[in-house]
């Protein structure tokens, strides 16, 4: 979950929805890994017209992909943008 500075655009902290831990954010600018999370849901859900949104600490998120019966495809990244 985060929330913003008065501007809307600047992240003021940022709270793992998991395990309630804040994660470390400095002058705006989330300095560890976080899984977000923003999905709207559409047409034949059961959440129609809801939008959900979430943050996810590394450990949260590692929790989270080991509770998959079918894995997650993982593959290695060479180039960071």
């Amino acid at each position: 979950m985060r929330t913003y500075q008065e501007d809307r655009k600047t992240v003021k902290t940022v709270l793992c929805n998991g395990c309630g831990r804040e994660l470390r954010v400095e002058k705006g600018i989330l300095r560890e890994g976080c899984f977000a999370a923003d999905y709207p849901f559409g047409y034949f859900s059961s959440r129609d017209g809801q939008r959900v949104s979430f943050d996810l600490c590394e450990e949260c998120f590692s929790s989270m992909l080991a509770r998959f019966r079918v894995p997650a495809e993982v593959t290695e990244q060479n180039e960071f943008l």
